[in-house]
């Protein structure tokens, strides 16, 4: 009778004991103790009071990491260690095996999340492994589970701030970007001009500017980095900023400038990058266009029943370290005729089928609707692409800038 009441008893105190080693462990949790200290508990806990006199805690983060380790001082080749140990999905009493690193210790507790192996914990006590209960080690494995499950959490968080952080910083980023486009744009008795831009992602690497030269002088552009993201729209940023200040204080030749600007794109891009790109010169009292398309999708004239495309120019722009040729084009402007400026996103746009919406059916859209407003037919055409792509994304940047001239 004194034997199992005695037995009873300490049944209690080790339930009592376990219960107070997870509270232990989730109060230093919760109290969002440094990682360090976290390791610190757990390792007083196997040692202290579970009595484990040597175990080691294998855990996956960006690689494998060893940062628990007592009573075993052989050195670990965590990669090899690790794939040795992936055969095992269940908590496993090792009575003996000829394996160098299992022979050193007499349980294997695998931890896993969704499938896939967080942790190993291996570990020993002094008793022969005969002897030995699962459930002493089922509870070291609840241990290691809860402490996994919080490092996995932090991680998680930590993730989610950095998410968080960057996004933020790229609707800044966005925000800045839409303040480099043109905030108004003419619509009087000269011209009447409008543009519309749908970025791939927060940034892009296109954009399109009007600069006035005077009353009667004006520069229309627009451009397109290769590749997207940050480094195309930081590209583009600095190309666009480098064209304002340069007609800020004085006036280029067309043929003159694209050299100037080749060198900037080769100076930034460092080779890696290019910059598609059409400028035209835009005189309102001779009514003379003078332009240069560097590799860019050609831009369109209606006047009348005639479409006219610009293709005179050059290469794009930090292709080569110097342009080979330079071709400046020259159209006298009819009155009410409809210059387009476009991005690839706008003709390569693919609908369902794989068919692209193609520079016919642009010119096509443009012809019916050019009486418009430039910025009504904008609208119009940028619902025609929205119907053309059906439920599928924009998968590349899209602009267009419109142009009449009265």
């Amino acid at each position: 009778m004194q034997n199992s009441q005695s037995s009873a008893l300490s049944h209690l105190e080790l339930k009592d004991h376990r219960l107070h080693s997870i509270l232990e462990l989730t109060n230093a949790i919760n109290a969002d103790l440094a990682i360090e200290q976290l390791y610190r508990i757990f390792t007083f806990i196997l040692k202290e009071q579970l009595h484990f006199n040597r175990f080691v805690l294998l855990l996956k983060q960006e690689e494998w990491l060893l940062p628990v380790k007592s009573g075993y001082k052989n050195k670990l080749v965590l990669n090899e260690v690790t794939t040795e140990l992936s055969r095992f999905k269940e908590i496993t009493l090792v009575a003996s095996s000829n394996s160098s690193i299992l022979q050193d210790f007499q349980a294997v507790i695998p931890i896993d999340h969704h499938d896939k192996p967080l942790a190993y914990l291996l570990l020993s006590t002094n008793s022969k492994t005969e002897a030995l209960e699962l459930a002493h080690f089922s509870f070291a494995h609840t241990l290691t589970n809860i402490l996994c499950v919080a490092l996995e959490n932090r991680k998680l968080s930590a993730q989610n701030v950095i998410k968080e952080q960057i996004s933020k910083e790229l609707e800044l980023a966005s925000e800045m970007q839409k303040l480099l486009f043109p905030q108004e744009l003419p619509s009087n008795k000269k011209m009447d001009i409008s543009g519309r831009y749908i970025p791939r992602h927060a940034v892009g690497g296109d954009f399109y500017d009007f600069i006035p030269l005077g009353d009667e002088e004006y520069i229309i552009c627009i451009g397109d980095v290769s590749g997207k993201g940050i480094t195309a729209a930081l590209l583009m940023a600095n190309f666009q900023a480098t064209i304002r200040t340069l007609f800020k204080y004085q006036r280029f030749e067309l043929t003159f400038l694209m050299e100037e600007l080749n060198k900037l794109v080769m100076k930034n891009a460092k080779g890696e990058k290019f910059i598609t790109f059409f400028i035209a010169h835009y005189n309102a009292y001779t009514r003379q266009l003078q332009y240069v398309n560097a590799g860019h999708n050609q831009p369109f004239i209606l006047s009348g029943k005639t479409t006219t495309l610009l293709t005179d120019g050059c290469i794009g722009l930090g292709m080569l370290d110097e342009l080979p040729f330079v071709h400046v084009g020259k159209m006298q402007m009819q009155a009410k005729s409809t210059m387009v400026l476009f991005t690839d996103g706008v003709v390569e746009l693919e609908n369902e089928k794989g068919a692209q919406f193609g520079l016919e059916q642009l010119i096509k859209q443009v012809r019916s609707f050019s009486a418009l407003k430039m910025e009504d037919m904008n609208d119009i055409i940028f619902s025609k692409l929205e119907d053309w792509k059906g439920g599928l994304p924009y998968v590349d940047d899209t602009a267009i800038f419109s142009c009449k001239f009265f």
